[in-house]
């Protein structure tokens, strides 16, 4: 046994105490993260194992506590999971830590308060090896011919929308790098949104612009790098368990695909994941009862669903029309917004209302008008060329009425009305057609029997198609009336502006009125105070049918075929009395209609995301659960007890898959009537199959190392323990009963002497701590053996020293890292397994770190 083995990368002095989760490790970075508590709240920082902090974050809210329970890295190392004590979960980047998305399980309202996640793993998805398999020549990404995603790749994009954190300031123009303080500023996004399933965003599904082309080599980059990653985070699985025993999956880390109910409601500590199928493997825990308290077989779910790609295909579906929804909502809140103002911007309608209210004021107060009639005063000047003394007074002196406030009144309005008219028309129409196309697919499946278990509603979608129909209706209606309204709007002002120069006396002649009288007096009545454009905005939601406006003819038989109808227009030619002008033409009239598409548009999302979030659990509702395994919580519950003297401190569990089968291993720590074991076992891991027994082979270790080729060993208490790889397990110890020095060290337990146990009901039956039962029975009837653990190397720690620890390793290949924090949470070890001593120690020196950022 080598005595000082390893490397120590670096050994990190902390600012304040932290927590090292055992998944703390990044699977494929030289990453770690640690938790340390501020203020009431946990706060998440991100160290390179050389020692540097890379970032650091806050995680709860100025409202609430928060304490991280647990967390899970994607496949792609690019996003971290964090489970809150309050059940939130949130996915933060790996590069500045910042959330990219909240995830939301549907909790019973009962359950709200005292609701708490038991676990959480993230599974890569299965990707087959590409040979034997057609290459995709045209670069599809799995876009069927002919689909929605595929008449929306070839539509040109629409328009992209500047996000908030685009805006660039002055400080970050002209600050010296690092100096300034950067406020996050999220944009809220609505409840709806938020709960609308959806796997990570992707604007080219939903076939809208990424960005403007400003830095095109730049983006072009940037996207080759986040489609790699998105690659490797492909058909994964985050899979969470509650308390209650119920697993709540989502596919990519982002699509919630449903929650499956297991039996009797108690939590896992352990889950697994085939590496080709959507088959899960969990034990059922008692958490009063210890870790032994699980079955020895495990509870198996299925996911067939997940097998097929029609989860994928309505989830790309489901995630493009969020992101057209999404994109609707925001454009007509950028609308309403240039209208009616908010709280930092006011309103181009608000302009004309504070225009009337300042001559309402100056004709109240200086002229002692009681009850001054603005639109009259103004009627009667733009008929008659005069007006009363107060109205001139205002136009030809007042601030409210110079050339400078003109212009900017011309400017918002004119801007306002432009938007409306042009974004109705290129941003909002198109995004509401590219919907429906989508919607009218999803139409298509409801009839379809593949399709059953995702209970789509005929019906409810065609409700949908109609609100989309009444969308294209209405916004092609308030571009024509924003299009009207800026045009009376401009013979307005003209009107103003004519009047202010003929009341202001001068050299120069009066110029010619170029206004049209009828539509400056149209402006008047309506447009002034009270708009058309406001009906958009404001109401009730429209529920007519746009086919119902046309204007329908007075015979009683109107269904009339193609070649019906051209004869009777040949007819109507060739009679001169049908073709003469007719002056009592019926009107349709629409000034009844309810018009309000922001309305119009919460709603429609309202039911599209209904439709989604149920159809989205059909993975779930396709699940199996296999009832008649070991891992039963019943039979857990009606095990028999273990004896008072035998204490287990800790159990880990892992899964080696093999070409043929799987194998299981498991280390136990317990403590038999004063004596410290260490209890390794393995036996085939699967799906359950009744009346099979499978065989355990075991081996016993006493809690003792050899030291110098010594036999009778020193004794230890084993601090923790966790496996490293397929071959080795990490164990960290010290003396007996001593303060002294920590040790780490490696066991290859695949070389270890295993001794087969008879098949017995445990096998097959309640709890793994009727086999740990079995295990030292044997053994102190003298048929199992006992020896010291072999340790293949070890080495002292230099900083760690006494007390518990808590250990964090990657025993990816390329990695090879073991983490060690002590019990105070001021001092973390990086050791490198793999690592040479000699350099290791030169390194240590070198690489020591303080508690700076």
């Amino acid at each position: 046994m080598e005595s000082s083995a390893f490397a120590t990368l670096a050994t990190l002095q902390l600012p304040s105490p932290c927590r090292l989760l055992s998944s703390a490790c990044c699977p494929d970075k030289d990453l770690v993260v640690l938790i340390s508590r501020l203020g009431g709240h946990d706060r998440m920082s991100l160290w390179k194992l050389q020692g540097s902090r890379k970032w650091e974050i806050d995680i709860g809210t100025d409202d609430a506590s928060a304490t991280v329970t647990s967390l899970a890295w994607s496949p792609s190392g690019q996003t971290i999971a964090v489970v809150h004590d309050s059940a939130r979960i949130t996915l933060h980047s790996v590069q500045d830590g910042h959330i990219e998305r909240s995830l939301s399980v549907p909790l019973p309202v009962s359950t709200q308060a005292t609701y708490k996640v038991a676990g959480i793993w993230w599974f890569p998805g299965f990707h087959p090896s590409p040979s034997g398999i057609t290459p995709d020549i045209f670069k599809r990404n799995g876009v069927k011919t002919g689909s929605a995603l595929s008449i929306l790749k070839i539509l040109p994009l629409l328009d992209h929308l500047k996000e908030s954190d685009e805006n660039v300031t002055a400080t970050d123009l002209f600050a010296f790098q690092g100096t300034q303080t950067r406020i996050v500023s999220q944009q809220l996004t609505p409840k709806i949104i938020n709960q609308w399933p959806s796997l990570v965003p992707s604007l080219e599904d939903a076939s809208i612009g990424t960005s403007s082309p400003v830095d095109a080599t730049h983006s072009k980059v940037e996207e080759t790098k986040t489609s790699t990653w998105a690659h490797e985070d492909e058909d994964s699985l985050l899979v969470l368990i509650d308390e209650c025993n119920v697993l709540h999956c989502f596919l990519d880390g982002s699509y919630f695909i449903g929650s499956v109910t297991l039996t009797d409601g108690l939590p896992s500590a352990t889950l697994f994941k085939h590496p080709t199928e959507p088959l899960l493997f969990l034990h059922p825990q008692n958490p009063d009862r210890g870790p032994l308290s699980t079955g020895v077989q495990p509870l198996s779910v299925d996911l067939p669903l997940l097998a097929t790609t029609k989860v994928r295909d309505f989830a790309r579906l489901s995630s493009a029309a969020r992101e057209l929804t999404w994109y609707i909502m925001r454009v007509l809140n950028e609308v309403r917004e240039s209208w009616f103002g908010s709280e930092s911007v006011t309103g181009a309608r608000d302009i004309g209302i504070k225009w009337v209210q300042a001559l309402e004021t100056r004709l109240r107060e200086q002229y002692g008008q009681q009850n001054p009639n603005v639109i009259l005063d103004l009627t009667s000047l733009l008929v008659t060329g005069s007006g009363s003394e107060g109205l001139m007074d205002f136009i030809t002196s007042s601030e409210q009425n110079s050339e400078r406030t003109l212009q900017k009144w011309d400017s918002s309005v004119t801007e306002a009305l432009t938007k409306m008219r042009d974004y109705s028309t290129v941003r909002i129409i198109p995004a509401f057609q590219r919907l429906h196309i989508i919607l009218d697919e999803i139409c298509g499946w409801s009839h379809m029997p593949q399709f059953i278990l995702f209970g789509l509603n005929a019906n409810d979608l065609d409700s949908c198609l109609r609100m989309i129909e009444r969308g294209i209706f209405l916004s092609s209606w308030l571009a024509a009336e924003a299009r009207r309204e800026l045009g009376v709007f401009k013979q307005f002002l003209s009107f103003i502006r004519h009047e202010t120069k003929v009341a202001n006396p001068g050299a120069e002649p009066h110029p010619n009125p170029d206004h049209d009288v009828l539509e400056v007096n149209g402006y008047l009545m309506s447009g002034l105070m009270v708009s058309q454009i406001d009906r958009w905005f404001t109401g009730s939601s429209p529920q007519f049918d746009p086919g119902d406006l046309s204007y329908s003819p007075q015979t009683p038989s109107s269904d009339k075929t193609l070649d019906e109808a051209l004869q009777l227009a040949h007819a109507a030619l060739q009679d001169p009395s049908q073709t003469a002008w007719q002056p009592n033409i019926p009107s349709v009239e629409f000034s009844h209609l309810d018009r309000n598409l922001d309305a119009l548009a919460q709603e429609m999302a309202s039911w599209c995301q209904r439709i989604f979030a149920q159809a989205s659990q059909a993975a779930a509702r396709s699940a199996t659960v296999s009832v008649d395994g070991g891992a039963i919580p019943t039979q857990v519950l009606q095990a028999s007890p273990a004896s008072s003297k035998d204490v287990c401190h800790f159990a880990r569990q892992r899964v080696q898959n093999e070409p043929d089968h799987n194998l299981q291993y498991l280390a136990v720590h317990i403590n038999s009537e004063g004596q410290p074991l260490f209890c390794l076992s393995r036996m085939p891991y699967g799906r359950y199959v009744t009346g099979v027994h499978e065989d355990v082979e075991v081996t016993l270790l006493e809690c003792s190392v050899c030291e110098n080729d010594d036999k009778a060993g020193a004794d230890i208490d084993i601090l923790d323990a966790e496996f490293f790889d397929d071959e080795t397990i990490i164990l960290v110890y010290q003396g007996k009963g001593s303060q002294g020095p920590i040790f780490v060290a490696t066991v290859n337990y695949s070389t270890l002497r295993y001794q087969t146990l008879q098949s017995e009901g445990y096998v097959s039956g309640p709890a793994r701590k009727d086999m740990i039962a079995n295990v030292l029975e044997r053994w102190k009837e003298g048929h199992v053996p006992c020896s010291p653990i072999p340790i293949t190397k070890s080495r002292r720690l230099s900083a760690c020293r006494n007390g518990s620890v808590s250990l964090a390793v990657n025993g990816r290949v390329g990695r090879r890292i073991v983490c060690i924090l002590d019990g105070d949470g001021m001092t973390m070890e990086v050791l490198d397994m793999e690592g040479d001593e000699l350099e290791g120690d030169e390194e240590a020196e070198m690489e020591t770190v303080g508690a700076g950022p």
